[in-house]
């Protein structure tokens, strides 16, 4: 289990306190998708959804970006 899970409504990372997901949950995210890339990008998509409620303040393109910019 990962420490590196989002602390909510702010979406730091709680294992090193950098916006999540940071590049460790990155790296695990790809791992534990690698045979479902298109699961990934809807996990991620769904948690964006979620997350611009939180950061109504973030840009649309800061928040695609961040969620799903790195996803591919």
């Amino acid at each position: 289990m990962t420490t590196h899970e989002p602390v909510l409504p702010i979406w730091t990372c709680g294992g090193c306190g950098g916006p999540w997901p940071c590049g460790t949950r990155r790296r695990e995210l790809r791992a534990e998708y690698a045979d479902a890339p298109v699961s990934l990008a809807l996990y991620l998509g769904a948690q964006l959804v979620r997350a611009s409620a939180d950061l109504h303040w973030v840009s649309a393109g800061a928040l695609h970006r961040r969620f799903l910019g790195w996803v591919r």
